[in-house]
Parts: C-alpha cells; structure tokens; sequence
C-alpha cells in the first residue's frame, strides 16, 4: 500500500495538464515541466484532481507509484508558484552579488568565485549574505543552491560557511586550553 501514491493530486487554476503513454506535461502561469511516466503506471484526471495508479503489486511498480506521485505534484506546485531556496552566509567579509548573469561570491579564500547562473533558475542577493534561488523545477532549483552551498559548508566551531537560512548547525567546542 502505498500512501504517498494513493494521494491525489489537485490542480489549481490556470495550469492544464496533457498526459500521454509516456509523458505528463503540465502547463501553468509560470512555465512548463514534464514528468515520466514508468511502464505500468497510469495517471488519470478527473475534474480537477489527477490519480496515479499502478498494475500489479510488484516491487518495481510499488516503488515508481509513489515517485511519479511526488514528481507530478512538484511539476504542478512549480509551474503555479515556484520554488525557492534561501541562503545566508555567515563569516567575517562573507559576502555575494550578482554581476550579469553571474554570481560573485567572497568567501574568504584568496580569491573570488564566480559561478555562472543557469537560464532556468534564478538567483538574486537582496543583501550581500543573503542569496534567493528560484525556479519553477524543484530539483534544479535545489541542486543549484547544494552548488552555491558547497563553495564553503558551514563549519562546526566558529560556524562561518553558506548555509541554508532553516539550517542548524551543530557547534563543537574548541580546545579546552593549557591547564
């Protein structure tokens, strides 16, 4: 039984939805996506809701039910109202700006970085620790800010690094000192 796949997925206004043997590509005010369709899994739409179901009980099957499940319902929240991700930086001169279709980054290296920003995302600095991604493909729009988040992880002892702005970072204790 699978919870997440018996779900079913409602569609706001605006966003249409085309499904085909091997494809459902959903169209809305922001954009359009696509979610695959695997054999043996089926998506209706009644009204204004969509049902994945599946053929058989195999392991397989069970597995891609709920996974074309979340892909659809991603696709539809994406293309009605997007995703962001927040980060802060957190250091002494830790600082970013957007320059063109790049992001500049100070990060307490000898050197600057520059990170191209892709068509399908877009990244803004409200201010110079703060970094917004946007997007309407969820994936995309993390793995972008995962990219933009490796140049400098948080570090537990002082806690400088790029984190994400809900992230906690665990802090360690130093040395103890000459006793």
């Amino acid at each position: 039984m699978s919870r997440i796949g018996n779900k079913t997925v409602n569609l706001p206004a605006g966003v249409n939805v085309e499904i085909s043997a091997e494809v459902v590509k959903v169209t809305g005010p922001k954009g359009s996506l696509e979610a695959p369709l695997f054999p043996g899994i089926t998506v209706e739409q009644n009204d204004n809701e969509l049902s994945v179901k599946r053929d058989s009980d195999v392991k397989q099957q069970r597995a891609y039910h709920g996974l074309v499940r979340s892909l659809l319902a991603n696709c539809i929240l994406g293309t009605s109202e997007g995703f962001t991700k927040n980060l802060e930086l957190q250091g002494v001169g830790y600082r970013a700006q957007k320059k063109g279709s790049s992001l500049v980054m100070t990060l307490g290296f000898s050197h600057e970085i520059n990170m191209d920003i892709p068509q399908d995302v877009t990244v803004d600095c409200p201010e110079p620790t703060k970094v917004t991604v946007s997007g309407i493909d969820k994936q995309r729009v993390g793995q972008i800010a995962a990219v933009i988040r490796s140049y400098r992880p948080p570090e537990p002892y002082k806690g400088k690094g790029v984190r994400y702005s809900d992230e906690v970072v665990r802090r360690k204790a130093g040395k103890a000192g000459k006793k």
